[in-house]
């Protein structure tokens, strides 16, 4: 990937939607909500203002420039640094992009704002919409993902029914588990109950494998998560830790990439491995050649080394 590109970035092999062209369409932690487990922290701008945050048009542009030059992925995600439906234009993008490439669309959401029939409109054009569901209550919700004060939880699954109502594509739901917050078996119950309500297509189980915006979050043991997702449904399935297979690109690709990873989220060297399909070795060598430029750092959290970029 090129440094011009403001927009996109990847392609990364992605653990739900192979190799992925990422699209960030607001502005860096622009959301609805200001969720405990957010790897990228804190919400700065806690929002439901839609409007075109970035020109439809530049983000067309850089996309065609990667299309004229060969781009191969499987899915081009609009999600990035915030929440995505927040931008007012992406419907135009979604169509902007279909005429462009045969490459099919996700969208990568929180999903907070689906009770809006225009988003629901904006977004139907996709492949794959992925919303997110980590709680199965008010109180719960208020405690996980901090919604913004008109978003309630029963508003979230309303409008997620009425996207499964109208939508004619795939729908996947993400169950982010914490401990001590929503994975007691009356909250698993709760959540059970909305996603009968719902009736994605698929539901991963997730849990944290990166910081997180509080500090407590911590990785639930695969153990745990199996019988979780027993527990939530027959089409649900584990997504946390998935190793990827190797992408083959260039040595200056691959720094590129690297680089543009570490500056949306923090990783691991584990977590640096999978998403390039590197071995450690090589992995170290293009973390230590970004750190003695001085373009990224790293930082102890719990006894594990995390990279993050300038």
């Amino acid at each position: 990937m090129s440094d011009r590109n403001q927009y996109l970035y990847g392609p990364v092999p992605s653990r739900r939607l192979g190799l992925s062209l990422g699209v960030d369409i607001v502005p860096f932690k622009t959301c609805t909500l200001d969720c405990i487990y957010c790897q990228l922290g804190k919400t700065t701008c806690k929002t439901l203002q839609r409007k075109e945050y970035v020109p439809v048009g530049d983000v067309l542009a850089e996309l065609k420039r990667l299309l004229d030059a060969g781009l191969q992925a499987d899915h081009i995600t609009i999600g990035g640094s915030g929440e995505p439906t927040l931008h007012s234009g992406i419907g135009r993008l979604i169509e902007g992009i279909k005429k462009i490439t045969s490459i099919p669309v996700a969208v990568l959401t929180n999903g907070t704002l689906f009770y809006l029939p225009e988003v629901r409109a904006d977004c139907a054009a996709a492949d794959v919409i992925l919303p997110s569901l980590d709680a199965g209550d008010q109180q719960t919700f208020d405690m996980v993902n901090r919604p913004h004060r008109e978003i309630t939880f029963d508003r979230l699954v309303e409008g997620l029914c009425a996207l499964k109502n109208e939508y004619p594509g795939q729908i996947w739901l993400e169950v982010f588990c914490i401990d001590h917050f929503n994975t007691d078996n009356p909250q698993l119950v709760k959540i059970a109950s909305a996603i009968k309500k719902i009736r994605p297509d698929k539901v991963h189980l997730n849990t944290a494998v990166r910081p997180t915006a509080e500090q407590g979050v911590e990785k639930i043991a695969p153990d745990k998560l199996q019988a979780i997702a027993r527990q939530l449904a027959t089409n649900c399935e584990v997504i946390a830790d998935f190793v990827p297979s190797r992408c083959g690109k260039a040595a200056d690709e691959i720094s590129q990439t690297l680089l543009s990873m570490l500056k949306r989220r923090p990783c691991s060297l584990n977590d640096v491995c999978s998403a390039l399909g590197l071995i450690p070795n090589d992995a170290v060598k293009y973390l230590d050649v970004l750190e003695k430029q001085g373009a990224i750092w790293s930082e102890n959290k719990q006894g594990k080394t995390f990279f993050k970029a300038h």
